[in-house]
């Protein structure tokens, strides 16, 4: 386990890009008053989780200028928060890390709000284990149970995750404003991905697009031909575009960006969380499934039109106030998991199959710039 020490007001120019549009960056605290609140927010997983929780923070941190605020999360999702001027400090767990040392620290830091933004069998341990007054918000296990099993929305609210995480936070006062996600990126991330679409005479004199067709679950994959036909006409009608995706996503997205010669190149792989984010805030959109990449491309204010297959925005992760599409074909066995599965239940995949490259052309052309 790490600790992450940040000042509010380190990141600033030179260091990082200014706020996305509607953000407003909080200036440097000095010091934290004795009667200012000290709030400590956990969330361990994953990356559109994460992101769906930076609302929140912006609200904590509008509302108490002077509050010292921390976020818990796994070592790997700290780049989605390291530049985050809404926080003072970023605890790293590390996955196998002890849960034991990490409460005897929070018990130690003397928090007077403790928000569990995840809800999972760690976080209730960590509760246990460092005492205190928790609050938590509403995940609806029974409610999403319903909708897969009987095809019947029981949810009592129909408001986005980002919101009902405020709920944690009942006693401090916040509410949601308008505004989206947010995802601060390094000045060295941004450089890098400039180097990488110049190296490729990529987005130079032609517009730039990103695409993002892996998924951690097959069913929420889209057909590799469909990217393969989207890809092709795309380049065709005069667009560049970039593929993005993590290390196993690498050779899906060379198959992928092939078809179109030097008007398509995998970046799959090459970058890290921050440089991906960076390739998707360089583009004019993205078309990715109902993935990490969506939640990326809206907090760095990219439009982006997102493909739904087993999964469905009632469920709470939907693109938050952004300029987005959602294409999806209702079929009576949707949604049939939660997350998505490694193959579908029926063995025919129709809510993706059927969802044609023409479809998302059209979607892509009439998305608000």
């Amino acid at each position: 386990m790490a600790i992450l020490g940040k000042v509010l007001g380190r990141v600033g120019p030179g260091n990082a890009l200014a706020p996305p549009d509607g953000a407003s960056y909080i200036p440097a605290v000095s010091r934290t008053p004795l009667n200012a609140p000290r709030i400590l927010a956990v969330r361990f997983s994953a990356i559109g989780d994460i992101l769906l929780t930076t609302p929140l923070l912006r609200a904590l941190r509008l509302r108490y200028p002077e509050a010292y605020i921390t976020y818990v999360t796994k070592t790997e999702f700290v780049p989605l928060l390291e530049n985050n001027p809404r926080l003072n400090r970023i605890i790293a767990y590390s996955p196998g890390g002890s849960i034991r040392s990490l409460a005897r620290e929070i018990r130690a830091d003397g928090f007077t709000h403790q928000l569990d933004l995840h809800g999972s069998v760690r976080s209730r341990i960590l509760r246990w284990l460092a005492g205190g007054r928790w609050t938590g918000y509403p995940k609806y296990r029974r409610a999403r149970a319903a909708l897969i099993r009987s095809k019947q929305n029981r949810y009592p609210d129909q408001r986005s995750v980002a919101e009902r995480y405020f709920d944690a936070a009942r006693r401090l006062d916040v509410i949601p404003d308008e505004g989206s996600t947010e995802l601060f990126l390094r000045q060295d991330a941004m450089t890098a991905a400039d180097a990488f679409l110049r190296k490729h005479d990529l987005g130079q004199e032609r517009t730039l697009l990103a695409v993002a067709p892996g998924a951690a679950h097959q069913t929420k994959r889209w057909p590799i031909r469909h990217w393969q036909d989207l890809v092709a006409k795309l380049t065709q009608n005069g667009a560049d575009v970039v593929v993005v995706g993590g290390p196993e996503d690498g050779a899906l997205g060379r198959t992928i960006a092939e078809v179109a010669g030097a008007h398509a190149v995998s970046a799959a792989g090459v970058f890290d969380l921050q440089g991906s984010a960076a390739l998707i805030k360089r583009a004019r959109s993205l078309t990715a499934g109902d993935t990490a990449a969506t939640h990326l491309a809206t907090a760095v204010g990219t439009p982006v039109v997102s493909l739904f297959g087993p999964t469905v925005p009632a469920f709470g992760f939907g693109p938050y106030h952004a300029r987005a599409t959602i294409l999806q074909h209702e079929l009576p066995c949707r949604p049939c998991s939660p997350m998505g599965t490694d193959r579908c239940p029926l063995g025919h995949h129709k809510c993706l199959e059927d969802l044609r490259p023409d479809e998302v052309l059209n979607a892509l052309r009439r998305l608000p710039q």
